[in-house]
């Protein structure tokens, strides 16, 4: 009687657990993503292209102020983060994008550095 206890409680924990771990299946950011972002500094609207091998992002980043940078980050679930070293004005910053993916779209926070923050949208291309 143990024994069938036992597997119908695994069975449950099993079954419970099914939603969650469809939940963490990484959302699909592969592709070209046109950025809106905005600072107190004004608006830009830098182009962002991603790769994507499971969790692990990376790709190229090109703005006007920044140029044409390469990024790393992660998906996890919907949560996303990636980055980049650049150079602003002589000074060197990382900047960090984290936000949330919603299908074909995607939005956020930008930190700059020690210079500041905002926030982004974007829409894939």
């Amino acid at each position: 009687m143990r024994i069938i206890t036992s597997v119908v409680v695994l069975a449950l924990a099993a079954v419970m657990t099914l939603p969650a771990r469809a939940q963490e299946k990484p959302a699909d950011v592969a592709g070209t993503w046109a950025i809106t972002v905005e600072t107190a500094g004004g608006t830009g609207t830098p182009k962002l292209t991603l790769t994507q091998s499971g969790e692990t992002l990376s790709g190229t980043y090109s703005s006007e102020v920044f140029g044409e940078q390469k990024v790393t980050g992660t998906i996890k679930g919907n949560a996303i983060t990636f980055g980049f070293t650049g150079t602003i004005e002589g000074t060197t910053v990382k900047v960090t994008y984290t936000g949330t993916v919603e299908a074909t779209s995607m939005k956020g926070k930008v930190t700059i550095g020690d210079l500041g923050e905002g926030t982004f949208t974007a829409k894939k291309q």
